[in-house]
């Protein structure tokens, strides 16, 4: 699932700065914002599943190994964007150009914030592990409350009911409390669930098709000024959308579930899933040199889809292949959040060692 839903925000930036505003833009966009919550849930079932065990002992190397994972990589890209970006930055005063640090530190560079919004679950989940398991026969429940939660707050956030902006609100942990739950829950009843969704493919396609359909009607009903009362514009916090990012998220666990079984890709598989958190680090700074290089005018060129088509796979690429690098550094872990990988030899260099010692064995050497 991770390469896929690191496409997904790829795409979604990609179309944040390549594509002219328009209706059919925000359409798309409408529907690609389900990588934000798809990032969410998947983080929280890996982190749940790979922790059930856990007790009081292990709670210090639990945050000491996030840290290192999560926090380190944070705090490299967060620097790199920032001198990226310093000489069009236009700081007034070398104060400004200081204090933009602890600035970009708390809200995130552009889509650093997912990583803020993980840390904050991170930061809980040993009491939440704690009382998920304490719960095991009211997780449906729990999973209710947490969708009726969800409902709520996006219908708050959508009308601005909060005092607090939507640049804030999409940083906090709370807006994302269905997806982040159900990640966790999902872990305790991970074969459960497997087994259901394996039974009923076809209906799990079925209802998501539908309510994408739902999401857009509900859109262009807003756009075209026949009511906004289900909601409006490409805004990813309204209820409309929910329905859509759970099948959706759904539909995504079931495309992984088929390439790692496929016999044909279980190796590209694997590097996809390897290299998917780079690629969420680093691609960002790929539409950077794009647009600084005026790949944003190539819309009066070619139509913008077709601009879409070609961006997405070139980023995405580029961004695997300096994550492959990287990996391949002592930097490794600060840049790609992974171990170090070892450089392998070419399979000819064994073989040509040992023949050329034969030869010298043979010459008297």
């Amino acid at each position: 699932m991770r390469p896929i839903k690191q496409a997904g925000v790829v795409s979604t930036h990609v179309l944040d700065f390549f594509a002219p505003v328009s209706t059919a833009q925000g359409a798309a966009l409408l529907l690609l914002h389900v990588s934000r919550e798809a990032f969410f849930f998947v983080s929280a079932c890996m982190v749940t599943h790979a922790y059930l065990g856990l007790d009081r002992s292990g709670v210090g190397r639990f945050y000491w190994r996030r840290f290192v994972s999560v926090g380190i990589p944070y705090l490299a890209w967060t620097l790199i964007y920032y001198l990226y970006t310093f000489r069009t930055s236009h700081y007034a005063t070398p104060h400004q150009a200081l204090m933009a640090i602890p600035f970009l530190l708390y809200y995130g560079y552009y889509h650093l914030y997912f990583l803020l919004v993980i840390m904050q679950f991170y930061l809980v989940f040993p009491l939440l592990l704690i009382g998920l398991r304490r719960t095991r026969r009211y997780h449906g429940l729990i999973i209710a409350v947490a969708a009726l939660l969800q409902v709520l707050l996006a219908i708050a956030m959508h009308w601005q009911w909060f005092p607090s902006s939507a640049l804030t609100a999409q940083r906090e942990a709370p807006t994302y409390v269905l997806y982040l739950i159900g990640g966790a829950v999902t872990a305790f009843h991970l074969d459960r669930v497997d087994a259901w969704l394996r039974r009923h493919v076809w209906l799990v396609v079925g209802l998501t098709a539908l309510a994408a359909m739902f999401a857009e009607a509900v859109y262009y009903l807003g756009q075209y000024g026949v009511t906004t009362g289900l909601g409006s514009t490409d805004d990813p916090f309204q209820p409309s959308v929910i329905p859509f990012n759970i099948g959706a998220i759904a539909c995504l666990y079931l495309v992984g579930i088929a390439l790692v079984r496929s016999g044909r890709t279980p190796k590209i598989v694997r590097m996809g899933s390897d290299n998917s958190y780079g690629v969420y680090l680093s691609h960002v700074l790929f539409v950077l040199i794009l647009v600084w290089v005026g790949w944003s005018r190539l819309d009066a060129v070619i139509p913008w889809p077709l601009v879409f088509l070609i961006t997405v796979p070139m980023i995405y690429l580029a961004s695997f292949a300096l994550t492959s690098l990287l990996a391949r550094t002592p930097l490794a872990v600060p840049l790609t959040g992974r171990k170090r990988v070892r450089m392998s030899r070419p399979a000819f260099v064994p073989v040509l060692a040992s023949r050329l010692a034969r030869t010298a064995s043979g010459t008297g050497h």
